[in-house]
């Protein structure tokens, strides 16, 4: 009851609670989908790279939501987007337990896209707007919840069940759960703006500036790119990293899933660490050093010098991407400049969406073609690219003025 009044007093304490939660649902269907791939090829019949085209329709709907974000938040609030969000993905995991074909899954992706886009790109722009960098950590933090759960449960429905259905069953009816949640606490959502907010100093929200002119700024296209390779990055190794293990090094069904569990579960520690230093650290030094520790990783997951390497290079990895993603998002501002800031968050919400989809399934192409192996190459690879987008992204923020367009005061 303390916690309930103190949410009732203090209704931006229940916002963040609920955004968390939201976050949390967010990050479960992601985190089901490696475990369960190889039961889904086999229950469908379907090659190693037909997962590419899963990929790509969820991302179509994803990158839709999430490029509408702002006036679909606009049009509807926060709370009822997210009503809507968390019942378009419930209906979409029930909807690929019951379907008899491959074709009738993919088609079903873009029911969960649209939901998850929206409430990505709308929440993300809320926080960086009211909230400081910690917050924005533990928000992530809380995605990093969900994503390490779903392996989790995936991997009990496989081991317990001999199913993967079950498992897609279980985060549906989580998700239906969160939706009647939402709707019970839409007035909680419209007591968000209040009528002394006007006053205040303006922060990227209250900027109005046309898509277009943002889209024409270079800064934003070079930010877009780093969220697209990052993204790619991150799901390529939660996507793969099971198949690698049980197909390629033989690793146990079990303890394959209990390491592609280690990779989200160090992903969440590595976040909420992150939300309580970043103060003290500042946002570069700690996506810079998160950027070399991934490299350090996915070099180490390359090698495979023992067996226990697959364990420490997969925990590395997890816990060193942790910042990255919500300190790019915190960084936009000071990358981009801060009228264009609220455009391109849900830009970068679209590139990485795209990145998300396009990079895990050439992966796949390429280790259909040639090896699982290269998985661990490509991850290093990526990682090393992306420490050099960021310091260029650096050293042309609109503080430095190296780029010809320059922010219009």
């Amino acid at each position: 009851m303390k916690i309930l009044n103190r949410i009732k007093n203090h209704p931006k304490l229940g916002l963040i609670i609920l955004a968390y939660v939201a976050f949390i649902a967010l990050g479960m269907p992601d985190g089901l989908l490696g475990v369960a791939w190889p039961s889904v090829r086999v229950s469908f019949s379907i090659p190693l790279d037909a997962l590419g085209s899963l990929l790509f329709v969820v991302t179509a709907g994803y990158l839709t939501s999430s490029f509408l974000s702002g006036r679909l938040i606009t049009l509807l609030g926060v709370g009822r987007l997210l009503a809507v969000s968390c019942t378009l993905t419930g209906v979409a995991l029930l909807g690929y337990t019951l379907v008899p074909s491959w074709w009738m899954m993919v088609s079903l992706g873009v029911l969960s896209g649209l939901g998850a886009g929206a409430i990505d790109a709308g929440l993300n722009t809320y926080v960086a707007a009211h909230f400081g960098e910690g917050l924005m950590q533990w928000l992530h933090a809380s995605y990093g919840i969900g994503v390490t759960t779903g392996p989790l449960i995936m991997t009990i429905a496989l081991s317990t069940f001999q199913s993967w259905r079950v498992g897609y069953r279980s985060v549906s009816g989580f998700q239906f759960l969160l939706a009647i949640c939402f709707v019970l606490t839409l007035p909680m959502w419209m007591q968000n703006v209040e009528p002394g907010d006007a006053e205040k100093p303006k922060h990227l929200m209250d900027y109005r500036t046309p898509l277009g002119e943002t889209i024409r700024q270079s800064r934003v296209w070079l930010s877009m790119l780093q969220f697209f390779l990052y993204t790619g990055s991150e799901i390529a190794l939660g996507t793969w990293a099971y198949t690698l293990l049980t197909e390629s090094r033989h690793v146990r069904p079990e303890t394959a899933g209990l390491l592609a569990g280690s990779y989200w579960a160090m992903f969440t520690v590595g976040r909420v660490i992150a939300g309580l230093s970043i103060k003290r650290i500042g946002v570069n030094k700690l996506v810079l050093s998160s950027l070399a520790g991934a490299l350090l990783g996915a070099t180490l997951l390359w090698w495979n010098p023992a067996p226990v390497a697959n364990l420490v290079a997969v925990g590395v990895i997890g816990f060193a991407i942790a910042p990255i993603f919500p300190g790019l998002v915190s960084g936009t501002s000071h990358r981009v400049g801060i009228r264009f800031a609220a455009n391109t968050i849900g830009i970068q919400m679209s590139a990485a969406g795209l990145g998300g989809a396009s990079i895990p399934s050439l992966i796949g192409i390429l280790a259909q073609h040639i090896s699982l192996e290269v998985i661990p190459i490509c991850l290093a690879t990526l990682f090393a690219v992306q420490i050099g987008l960021y310091w260029v992204s650096e050293i042309n923020s609109p503080h430095k003025g190296i780029f010809v367009e320059e922010e219009v005061q």
